[in-house]
């Protein structure tokens, strides 16, 4: 749609023109349960099939809701921390019934963050222990420098018997996490572990780093067991890989 058009028209017509255009069968996404022609790319540079163009869901949330459901963890009146909520997954845990649900981020000037999300540092969580029965924290512990503490808490604030989601990017080639926190610049953080804001990359350790801090640690590579035609489908990485903890 042209940019003269976008102006001309009021948004909720934009809204259906853009909706009927991108229906289909061709992908579907397991969050919103909506079929399109395609998936949309994403990132920088951007990335192809990547993008739900219905709720905005990107692979690792597809790959995330997808976990939630297998393992049945989505239980009436559960307790939950969402730590930097994606919006797709956000709204559809806040709709379980008598759900607890806490969105929480690092608030920073400059930014806005949608109505209800807390302040949160998660190397210094404000919650008692054993508190929550389900938290998702996914793509977080890159850009935290004292991932040791924040694995320490998440542990301590997760209920006996809960799960945390806690996936991260992981290159699998490398058998120790890259780090060094003396690295400040952004280009070469983005030269060396693949985004400005980055802290570190992690290796095939994350296990053992998880499991220093308590953790009991679940590494599910979904896509491996599913059907090429699935993975498609429901838009998931092949080099993702759900990385849960339990208590």
């Amino acid at each position: 749609m042209s940019g003269f058009l976008q102006r001309l028209l009021p948004s909720a017509l934009r809204t259906a023109i853009r909706d009927r255009v991108l229906a289909g069968d061709v992908v579907l996404c397991p969050i919103c349960e909506r079929g399109a022609i395609a998936y949309l790319p994403s990132g920088s540079p951007p990335r192809p099939h990547v993008l739900c163009p219905f709720c905005g869901s990107r692979e690792r949330a597809r790959m995330t809701w997808l976990f939630l459901k297998e393992r049945k963890l989505l239980r009436p009146g559960i307790r939950i921390l969402h730590v930097a909520p994606e919006t797709c997954l956000r709204e559809k845990l806040k709709a379980l019934p008598d759900v607890a649900y806490v969105a929480g981020d690092k608030h920073e000037p400059g930014y806005t963050y949608p109505e209800g999300t807390i302040d949160l540092d998660i190397t210094k969580i404000q919650f008692p222990a054993d508190h929550f029965d389900l938290i998702l924290c996914s793509h977080v512990l890159e850009h935290v420098p004292d991932d040791a503490a924040a694995m320490r808490e998440l542990h301590r604030v997760l209920a006996p018997g809960g799960t945390a989601i806690l996936m991260v990017p992981v290159d699998m080639r490398n058998a120790r996490t890259e780090e060094d926190l003396l690295i400040t610049d952004p280009k070469e953080r983005l030269r060396r572990y693949g985004q400005f804001d980055h802290v570190r990359l992690y290796g095939r350790d994350y296990m053992e780093r998880l499991q220093r801090a308590g953790f009991t640690v679940i590494e599910d590579a979904m896509t491996e067991r599913m059907e090429p035609e699935a993975v498609f489908k429901a838009g998931l990485l092949r080099s993702e890989v759900v990385h849960a903890g339990t208590k």
